[in-house]
């Protein structure tokens, strides 16, 4: 990762956290926290412990991070960030911690002053993980209209083109959904389950084909051994990690999400 790419990162890492960023120059950047990331970067739990219990008014701290010496005034005082640093490191698990969920609003530019009704989606973005003794991923992006009920697969790659705000734009509204967003979640999660069911399952059947084979290769090693009472509980604990290995099963987790209200009348 070059510098500048480092420098470009921080730099929408902050404004979408809502941070002030004071000065923006070549080779470094100030930025004022919230009182939010304060809380996430600065490691000071007794500071804002103490403040919440006296009412005292808080002061977040601000950071200049320095993304090239060479560019940055000799004097400056800041951190210097670089891939590998512990900042950096650490921005990057707390963008990955803070984007499971999202909430972006679709900018379209209003005829005068007519107003635009924003629509409410559900947006999921899932990893299916077949697994026995080998193992495939396979990652869906699904949009649920929260008033229609609206379907749309690979919906990242459809907002992804779109104009999109964490504001909501000015002469527009947002539409309130009929159906909750739990309740979106389980209609994703069901619609997933019955696509599953209807897929080709001959992965399972051939590593059930192959746990059996290894299984009798177990039972028969275990066949004359003497000492039965010990060897029975050993082979017990061997038959456990066969069907750990190769035991068929499907997983389904959910990587992050988010609200979308969008402008557009389908998601096609």
């Amino acid at each position: 990762m070059k510098q500048q790419e480092i420098h470009q990162f921080l730099e929408r890492f902050f404004v979408a956290n809502d941070c002030e960023i004071v000065e923006n120059k070549p080779g470094y950047l100030t930025v004022q926290l919230t009182i939010e990331m304060d809380k996430e970067l600065m490691n000071r739990p007794f500071y804002w412990h103490y403040l919440e219990k006296t009412g005292g008014v808080p002061n977040p701290a601000s950071l200049t991070l320095i993304t090239d010496p060479k560019l940055a005034p000799e004097d400056l005082k800041g951190e210097q960030i670089h891939f590998g640093s512990p900042r950096l490191h650490q921005l990057f698990a707390s963008a990955k911690n803070l984007s499971k969920y999202i909430r972006l609003y679709e900018y379209k530019i209003a005829q005068g002053q007519q107003q635009t009704a924003l629509k409410p989606w559900l947006a999921l973005n899932v990893k299916i993980s077949y697994q026995c003794d080998r193992k495939r991923d396979v990652f869906q992006s699904i949009g649920l209209q929260l008033i229609n009920g609206q379907i749309a697969t690979d919906f990242q790659a459809k907002v992804e083109k779109m104009n999109l705000s964490a504001k909501i734009p000015d002469y527009a509204f947002t539409l309130s959904p009929l159906i909750m967003p739990k309740s979106g979640i389980t209609r994703i999660e069901n619609m997933i389950k019955q696509s599953l069911l209807l897929e080709d399952h001959t992965w399972a059947e051939e590593a059930k084909e192959r746990w059996k084979k290894d299984l009798e290769l177990l039972e028969h090693f275990y066949e004359d051994m003497e000492d039965m009472e010990e060897e029975q509980e050993t082979l017990e604990t061997e038959k456990l990690a066969l069907q750990e290995q190769y035991e068929p099963k499907i997983n389904i987790s959910i990587i992050n999400g988010g609200l979308f209200y969008l402008a557009s009348e389908a998601v096609s």
